[in-house]
């Protein structure tokens, strides 16, 4: 019995140095374990730092591209205003020069003397048959005469009430077209174009042979500008070209046609 535990004791002895060889590698080992975990703890600090600064320079990359974004789309809208402001310029001049031309023409009618002057001539001139005929003449051109009397001096309303008597005492008189026609101009002055353009376009349709027609057909082009009916206004004036040529209605259609392209 003692053989044997003297047996264990000396085993116990030999066993020790791996005993204590192997916890001795252990401690190592953990702590090898724990330095490389706190390694692997400091990079994945690290990286999250990383994650996070990229983030954010993902976000400010971001912001970037949406300000080049719009400085892109303000440099294109500023392109366009540009051009419209241009435009409006452009167009604002032509319209200008359009209604100078159109004024111009409304100073000049009112000083005109009265028109188809050889007709009236022919009237003054003419044997009487009777007292009764004479007299009859007299006041047909006295009439017309009273009418753009009120025309020159700018009494448009007194103008239109005029030759609409006129009108309505002579129908058949060789002046009825040019009766018509004031009476469309003076709606136009008064800026009643919805009137003025359906009075020019009567003359049109009852006096298709009168020499007013070119005139009142540019008459009817400009209150169909001024109705903001501009494509009408072009067939009227391209029409008015075409069918009238060498007339001075003709040689003003052509300039608002270039104005109005």
């Amino acid at each position: 019995m003692r053989r044997y535990g003297l047996m264990f004791v000396a085993t116990l002895a030999l066993a020790q140095p791996a005993w204590a060889a192997l916890f001795g590698n252990d401690e190592v080992l953990t702590r090898q374990l724990q330095a490389q975990q706190q390694r692997l703890d400091a990079i994945d600090a690290r990286l999250g730092k990383l994650e996070t600064a990229l983030q954010q320079n993902q976000q400010l990359l971001d912001l970037l591209k949406d300000v080049e974004t719009l400085k892109a789309e303000v440099a294109r809208l500023r392109g366009q205003t540009e051009v419209q402001v241009h435009q409006l310029d452009t167009l604002g001049k032509r319209q200008s020069d359009l209604y100078a031309d159109l004024d111009q023409r409304i100073a000049d009618l009112a000083k005109a003397a009265r028109p188809a002057p050889a007709a009236d001539a022919a009237q003054s001139t003419a044997p009487a048959a009777t007292a009764a005929g004479g007299a009859s003449g007299s006041s047909e051109s006295g009439s017309y005469d009273a009418a753009l009397a009120l025309f020159r001096d700018a009494d448009y309303a007194g103008a239109i009430a005029g030759f609409q008597g006129f009108l309505k005492a002579y129908p058949d008189s060789t002046l009825a077209s040019n009766a018509q026609y004031w009476i469309g101009y003076s709606y136009y002055a008064l800026k009643d174009y919805k009137a003025a353009l359906a009075h020019q376009q009567k003359l049109v349709a009852v006096y298709p042979a009168s020499a007013k027609v070119p005139d009142a057909l540019l008459n009817v082009s400009a209150n169909q500008i001024e109705l903001d009916n501009l494509e009408g206004a072009r067939k009227t004036l391209e029409d008015l070209v075409a069918k009238y040529p060498g007339t001075n209605a003709a040689t003003l259609a052509a300039r608002r046609l270039s104005a109005l392209k």
